[in-house]
């Protein structure tokens, strides 16, 4: 499967803006031959914990633009939101939502807030892993900080092929978003996409350094600073084979404390 990651700036707080910049950058995906095109973290309006202004219903205009643009297009498209969940709880849910041609839909909900910069009080703690199949390939579904947490991944690895991790990671610690991307897809032989946007937000940098990394480590492609689109052909054998070869993932062996 030909999976596109789109690396994108993002207007603050402004979907609107955000669906207009994003439509040709999709078009082109798709004329590319992508099956899935990957979209950052808080895709429509940045990272930002003025939810008040910026959370949306499960059938918000967020949601809508990836609804649409995947039936237009006839292919699959994800991106993270800020989605009202809760019918008590004002905060959202951080929420990666994958949109099918069929207007199918699957949701992630981030699992760890980011403490650091407290978006616990801002928003919703998932506790559901999301793996899914698009077209033979299991996807399993992660969102920025959760890169972190190996175990989590570990959890997934008997039954996925690609990690699809979307960002907004900040410049300073991108030595960490790159090194912790290559480490999951080796000590898990599967496929991963890490997706992070460039430009700023609320005076903080992010770099970019979005790249897919093959089974054994390898990054295959990868981005800088730019605005750009990552393409490859993700290929479920090579996750098959690379178990195969080298069984890491048999040697496993549950702790007993």
């Amino acid at each position: 499967m030909i999976l596109a990651a789109l690396q994108t700036d993002i207007v603050w707080e402004d979907p609107q803006a955000n669906f207009a910049r994003l439509t040709p950058k999709l078009a082109a995906a798709a004329a590319a031959g992508a099956r899935l095109i990957v979209l950052p973290e808080m895709y429509a309006c940045g990272f930002s914990m003025n939810t008040g202004a910026i959370a949306e219903g499960p059938e918000g205009p967020s949601v809508r633009f990836l609804a649409e643009q995947a039936r237009a297009l006839g292919l699959w498209i994800c991106g993270s939101i800020p989605e009202r969940q809760h019918p008590t709880d004002e905060r959202p849910a951080n929420t990666l939502v994958f949109a099918g041609p069929g207007g199918e839909q699957h949701r992630y909900v981030k699992r760890h807030p980011f403490t650091f910069a407290n978006e616990g009080a801002h928003y919703l703690a998932g506790a559901r892993d999301l793996t899914i199949e698009i077209e033979g390939l299991r996807i399993s579904a992660m969102i920025c900080y959760d890169l972190r947490f190996a175990d989590d991944f570990w959890a997934l690895a008997e039954r996925t092929d690609l990690y699809v991790i979307v960002a907004n990671w900040p410049q300073k610690r991108r030595e960490h978003w790159q090194t912790l991307l290559r480490a999951r897809a080796i000590e898990n032989q599967a496929w991963v996409v890490g997706l992070n946007r460039v430009g700023v937000g609320a005076g903080i940098d992010y770099s970019g350094d979005s790249m897919i990394i093959d089974p054994w480590g390898e990054v295959v492609c990868a981005a800088s600073r730019d605005e750009t689109m990552l393409l490859a052909t993700i290929d479920g054998e090579r996750v098959r084979e690379a178990r195969a070869k080298f069984p890491v993932l048999a040697d496993r062996r549950a702790r007993q404390d």
